[in-house]
């Protein structure tokens, strides 16, 4: 029986690079692309095909940001597939990145200079947006829509004798500093990435205690620090032509440089290769590249109080509802609308 991968995110970056490698393993996979842009979704499907012409490969429009996407994605997915073993939770984004030159350049003198390139810790901040259903948009993106997507597939991927697995992509720029249980939409703050990837390790934690008896396994890998086009807006250009030599050179002394988006993939290909049942729910799994180009998987403990990890779950949960209430009043005002036109007519 053919092995069902949902990739979100995966026209380009980290999500491409780990298609290309799932399929050069096992190219009789049935392989979902979820793409916002369908134009481009289109270009790494043939892509794929073309190192890979027998290959299984289907596309999905979603974007996680909007409710409505999700719930007609994930009903779209349902139509075409019975089960779901492997669901990719990829597709991230960091808007209008602002960097901190005067720390970044105190950074680059000092001792702390490879940290600070791992980690972004204390150099970037974000200008957030609402969406059209009234979420931060960062939030919506990384986490909700996840989330929303995962309750709404659970049909296919919670089944009597089947096993999935939930891999979210997370960062290492996940800090609880940046998390509040008060603020989850980071509204009041200016790390909103930070903050999402942060609650994506405390929702791992949560639904693995919700699902693990349903044959559902949920983990979290970190990249490591890769070149996709998120990492290029961060800076000019011209910025990255000079300090990527820099960069090739810092790699010889950390395994936290994977940079290439087929290194960043190694934790979530590995993971794939795993049992998940064997996982252990409190660990990040992190992409590591040898300075003479070596991939592999290294782990650290999740820095998640359990206590919270349910908190942030029973808020989500009724954050689903009211969004789902929300979505429902909406088709039942666009329906009353409609009626009303034609009894005018």
């Amino acid at each position: 029986m053919r092995k069902v991968v949902l990739v979100t995110g995966s026209s380009g970056g980290i999500g491409l690079g780990l298609c290309e490698r799932l399929l050069s393993l096992d190219s009789q996979l049935s392989l979902c692309l979820a793409c916002r842009n369908m134009q481009k979704g289109e270009a790494a499907r043939t892509a794929l095909l073309a190192s890979h012409a027998d290959a299984h490969i289907t596309l999905l429009r979603l974007d996680v940001s909007s409710i409505r996407s999700v719930l007609e994605a994930a009903q779209e997915f349902k139509m075409r597939y019975n089960r779901l073993d492997y669901l990719y939770l990829n597709a991230g984004i960091m808007p209008n990145p602002q960097l901190n030159f005067k720390a970044f350049l105190k950074g680059c003198l000092s001792r702390n200079i490879i940290k600070m390139f791992a980690t972004a810790e204390g150099l970037l901040t974000q200008e957030d947006r609402v969406t059209p259903d009234g979420l931060q948009e960062v939030f919506a993106t990384n986490l909700f829509g996840h989330f929303l997507l995962v309750r709404e597939l659970e049909p296919v991927l919670c089944q009597p004798g089947q096993t999935s697995q939930l891999i979210w992509t997370s960062s290492s720029n996940a800090r609880r500093s940046a998390f509040s249980l008060d603020d989850i939409q980071h509204q009041k703050g200016s790390e909103p990435y930070s903050s999402s990837k942060y609650a994506s390790d405390l929702l791992s934690v949560a639904l693995n205690r919700h699902y693990n008896s349903r044959g559902l396994y949920s983990s979290v890998i970190c990249p490591g620090l890769v070149m996709t086009s998120l990492t290029y807006g961060i800076l000019p250009s011209f910025f990255w032509t000079l300090i990527m030599p820099i960069m090739w050179l810092i790699r010889i002394f950390t395994n936290t440089f994977t940079l290439t988006p087929y290194n960043g993939a190694e934790a979530l290909f590995w993971l794939f290769q795993q049992k998940p049942e064997s996982l252990d729910p409190l660990t990040k799994y992190h992409s590591l590249t040898s300075g003479l180009g070596k991939n592999y998987t290294g782990t650290c403990k999740l820095d998640v109080d359990e206590d919270i990890t349910e908190a942030l779950y029973e808020k989500l949960l009724l954050l689903e509802k009211n969004m789902r209430k929300k979505v429902q009043n909406e088709e039942e005002e666009i329906q009353n609308h409609g009626q009303y036109l034609h009894h005018t007519d």
